[in-house]
């Protein structure tokens, strides 16, 4: 695979940043890609080291080392072949996967990983480009007929995948346009959302119907789709936000994460204020800014932040700071607890770690202030350090820390599943069929919050599993 001494002549080159000063002006994303010559040297790297451990550390397990090879060689439509056969949407992966595939390569033991990342998104930019990605139209129709719920990263991959089974597939979105968080929870900066539309054209091309504004359990009851269609499934988001118990966290001045970036992502999407801010305008424009919350949400509400000229920025995190270098010797190749640094902390904020939030400062309307304080962990219990207590000025709280499940009125109410003891809905990740039959889920519904890759996984797999239950077998892979 590769070059034999490829990853002994050439380091790791990643892909290059427009200067914060030029990206801040606008939502545009700002990588830039290499050359392919560029590109087929990181590809060169891949070495033959014999148990890709890459492989298992993708969760759709891409076929790494293969299209590695394939664009070593210039072979780029073969080597895009090879990605669609594993990944139904690499151009979503290869801008806003946190790539632990890199993590599990060989080369990582040194600090050195094949680019993984920028090469998958080469392959598919460059098919686009090309015109080799085209609508795959079953031959054959199945007469059998499949709700579901969610057009998500799950969603739609398992849309996609029945679909080209034969099936006759009909997706709900509540929402005005398909994507979930796709859409409306990562930033234009990250990942433009043209993407999203060209994929949905293709889609429907293949057969696929999109329903959007249409919301199951308010719009139409899971009654009618249970008689309607053979079979049902829940592709969902973990869109149940974990609040912010502390006094004075009912202010106007604290607002979720979600809302935040949804409200930013309508706007560039060219809906009115209105329309994008229906409970009224949410923006950081002069205002200081704490974000609570430590992860690539909380990430994301930087940058959107400073993209609108907030103040300043802050980010609080309630665990340890983590170190700066993992012990590969303890870690590898699995996914380490490392400080991550992303472009959107590059472009500016104050980060600080260990900080228990105690109270918001206000007149009971207006936000101007955060009570903290500082605590350790011993023994994984925390403990708040006496007299370390601390007051952040803030106008603006944006809650980003995480999701306790999906939402259960409506919807899971009337679908009326069992739900796991995280309040998740119950299925195991070989049928994904739940408690009511004929009715399936997959995505963060299922397992929680978690990754875009993850959800295509989820959303492949679960597509096979209900071609199988409708028709005996199935020869969609998994």
């Amino acid at each position: 695979m590769g070059k034999d001494t490829g990853f002994l002549e050439l380091d790791r080159r990643e892909r290059d940043y427009l200067d914060p000063a030029q990206r801040l002006n606008n939502y545009r994303e700002f990588v830039v890609q290499p050359s392919d010559g560029a590109l087929s040297d990181q590809a060169s790297r891949c070495m033959d080291c014999g148990i890709p451990y890459c492989h298992n550390g993708c969760p759709v397990n891409n076929m790494i080392p293969d299209w590695n090879h394939l664009v070593y060689e210039g072979d780029w439509k073969n080597a895009l072949d090879v990605l669609h056969s594993t990944n139904n949407f690499p151009e979503f992966t290869g801008r806003i996967c946190p790539a632990p595939c890199e993590a599990s390569c060989t080369l990582n033991i040194v600090d050195q990983p094949v680019t993984i990342k920028s090469i998958e998104c080469a392959i598919i930019d460059r098919g686009w480009k090309e015109g080799w990605v085209k609508p795959q139209i079953p031959q054959i129709k199945t007469g059998k007929s499949v709700a579901v719920i969610g057009s998500g990263p799950a969603g739609l991959a398992c849309a996609q995948q029945l679909a080209r089974a034969g099936h006759s597939v009909t997706v709900f979105e509540k929402a005005d346009r398909i994507g979930g968080l796709l859409r409306y929870g990562i930033p234009d900066f990250k990942m433009e959302k043209h993407l999203i539309n060209r994929r949905a054209v293709q889609m429907e091309a293949e057969g696929v119907e999109f329903r959007t504004s249409k919301e199951v359990g308010v719009d139409i009851s899971f009654a009618s789709l249970k008689e309607n269609f053979d079979a049902v499934v829940l592709s969902g988001g973990a869109e149940d936000a974990r609040p912010l118990a502390i006094p004075g966290a009912e202010m106007s001045g604290v607002r979720l994460a979600m809302e935040f970036l949804t409200q930013q992502n309508k706007r560039n999407a060219g809906d009115n204020e209105e329309r994008a801010a229906p409970r009224g305008s949410l923006l950081a424009t002069g205002k200081h800014v704490v974000v609570i919350g430590g992860g690539d949400t909380g990430s994301d509400c930087v940058g959107t932040s400073n993209r609108q000229g907030a103040a300043s920025v802050t980010q609080l995190e309630i665990m340890p700071k983590p170190p700066e270098h993992e012990d590969k010797a303890m870690t590898w190749p699995d996914w380490p607890v490392k400080l991550r640094t992303s472009s959107s902390h590059e472009e500016g904020v104050d980060r600080d770690w260990a900080v228990l939030t105690k109270r918001v400062v206000g007149d009971g309307e207006i936000v101007n202030g955060l009570e903290c304080a500082r605590v350790e962990w011993v023994d994984g219990k925390m403990r708040e350090i006496v007299g370390s207590e601390f007051t952040l000025k803030a106008d603006l709280l944006l809650l980003a820390m995480g999701f306790v499940g999906p939402k259960k009125k409506g919807l899971l109410e009337q679908a009326g599943v069992a739900l796991t003891g995280r309040g998740n809905v119950e299925a195991d990740e070989q049928s994904y069929t739940t408690s009511e039959p004929g009715v399936f889920a997959c995505g963060d519904m299922r397992r929680g919050q978690s990754l875009v890759v993850w959800a295509i996984r989820e959303g492949r797999q679960c597509a096979a599993s209900v071609d199988e239950a409708l028709m005996g077998a199935t020869e969609l892979p998994r």
